[in-house]
């Protein structure tokens, strides 16, 4: 939020507890561009994907995550609904 710009290799990894749809909901209320987003399991499965547009209310993914995604909208196509996932340290 309150960001004017996201570039190609920024990004976000918002991470929960434990996986729930309510839990991993977004909300696009302050941010100033979309943004591609991916909610991703506790067994680090893509479990739903969206383009987020600015200042919409909320999202929810429709099953439930325990991490969720946020990078540049121009890579959306860079992970589809089932695909499996690893985080490293860059």
């Amino acid at each position: 939020m309150f960001r004017p710009t996201l570039t190609r290799n920024e990004g976000l990894v918002l991470v929960i507890g434990k996986d729930s749809r309510a839990d991993s909901s977004i909300h696009m209320l302050f941010v100033h561009f979309d943004l591609a987003v991916f909610w991703i399991n506790s067994a680090m499965i893509v479990v739903d994907k969206v383009i987020a547009k600015s200042w919409r209310p909320a999202y929810f993914p429709i099953k439930a995550a325990r991490y969720t995604l946020e990078i540049h909208p121009s890579r959306y196509n860079d992970y589809e609904i089932g695909d499996q996932v690893q985080f490293k340290n860059a």
